[in-house]
């Protein structure tokens, strides 16, 4: 097949979006398909480096979202280019514009168009005119517009299949988790990171990575480790990313007198973090609006036991305490954290994780996407034929 990734994010932006789409796309290439990514321009990008199959269009900063893009022109262009690549699928990952202009040009070749929902957006209204403006009904119309008459639907996990269902989308709705390379997380010198960061061998160390955005609620676990540092002496937490919240959480370290354990690392490459799960004791999250968390299957492909905010996505996730284990309040958060890094052999049991990375793995991801093509194609072809019989009576 050859199939068109429509998006707005990818690499050398740094998200679970643009992670998401690497990882799809070499799974399909390594499974003998032919697949075309349409993006946006970076500032990153210089315009005469070349990049095998990725074709970029004029962009400029999202609106009150300044690391992120959004394509100001390459409709047409777009049309050209998938008809000349002879496309027989498009799959869309953003409800703007490069997403919008992959739904332009599917229903111009007679193709299906897919599409993946990767962002909960009523948990960033508050990027927009300071939530002012926008409001979640308006959130469900753009959805339930944007989806309209796509051939199937995948939702990274049950929130968002539930999420979907709420807004009334109709169209097929399939699961299917974001699979990781297993291959990137396993052997690294995991002394690097302690030794750069100037953190001691048996320090009891923490790590949480992601954009630090206020909707990340990262100030809850900076809240909360005073308590965990009382009951675990020498404890340090390593915060990776970088982000709008970056200052605030810098301030709130600062009151708390916490300057000295909790290290700030600012954004570390795609091809780095490895080094950080396999350097942490545990990684951990107060996030409450995830809707799948990559980070959290990142840092199990790489051996480091996960605790999260409960979510339906994470309780099927962490589904045993030798993997991980999900909280509902602060308290709780603490001592999960204090009896992980205090009694590290209790959960020692290998098979759950060899089971769950197994259903997260890459290989495993590219399958089902592959199948979830082919019930999409019969659904498109059903559908036209419908509507072509309803013309033609």
């Amino acid at each position: 097949m050859n199939i068109g990734i429509f998006t707005d994010t990818y690499f050398p932006q740094v998200s679970g979006v643009a992670t998401s789409i690497d990882t799809l796309r070499s799974q399909l290439e390594q499974k003998g398909h032919t697949v075309y990514i349409f993006t946006t321009t970076d500032p990153d990008v210089e315009k005469n480096v070349y990049e095998r199959n990725v074709f970029r269009f004029a962009s400029i900063p999202f609106i009150s979202f300044t690391d992120r893009r959004i394509a100001v022109r390459g409709l047409f262009q777009s049309y050209q280019v998938a008809k000349e690549l002879n496309l027989d699928i498009v799959h869309t990952q953003t409800e703007f514009s490069m997403g919008l202009i992959g739904k332009f040009v599917a229903k111009a070749l007679k193709i299906p168009c897919v599409h993946t929902y990767h962002t909960m957006y009523e948990d960033y209204l508050h990027y927009v005119a300071k939530g002012k403006l926008l409001k979640p009904s308006h959130v469900r119309l753009m959805t339930c517009s944007f989806c309209e008459k796509m051939s199937g639907i995948v939702a990274p996990s049950a929130r968002v299949l539930a999420t979907l269902t709420r807004y009334g989308v109709k169209e097929p709705i399939t699961v299917i988790p974001t699979g990781v390379d297993l291959t990137r997380f396993k052997v690294v010198n995991e002394n690097n990171v302690r030794k750069h960061y100037g953190i001691a061998e048996n320090a009891p160390l923490l790590l949480t990575l992601s954009r630090l955005a206020f909707e990340k609620d990262i100030d809850r676990m900076v809240a909360s480790f005073p308590a965990i540092k009382t009951k675990v002496p020498g404890v340090k937490l390593l915060i990776v990313g970088d982000g709008p919240a970056k200052e605030s959480l810098q301030e709130q370290v600062k009151e708390l007198g916490l300057t000295e354990d909790i290290i700030f690392t600012g954004e570390v490459d795609n091809t780095q973090v490895s080094e950080f799960y396999h350097a942490a004791d545990l990684f951990v999250s107060t996030s409450i609006s995830e809707s799948q968390g990559l980070t959290y299957i990142e840092a199990l492909a790489a051996g480091t036991k996960v605790v999260s905010s409960k979510s339906p996505y994470t309780a099927e996730l962490l589904s045993d305490r030798a993997i991980g284990a999900n909280f509902e309040t602060l308290e709780e958060f603490v001592e999960l954290v204090v009896e992980y890094l205090t009694k590290p052999a209790k959960y020692q049991d290998p098979k759950p994780l060899q089971q769950k990375l197994k259903e997260i793995s890459a290989d495993e991801f590219g399958e089902k996407i592959l199948q979830f093509y082919e019930r999409s194609k019969e659904h498109y072809l059903e559908l036209n034929q419908t509507t072509y019989s309803k013309e033609h009576s």
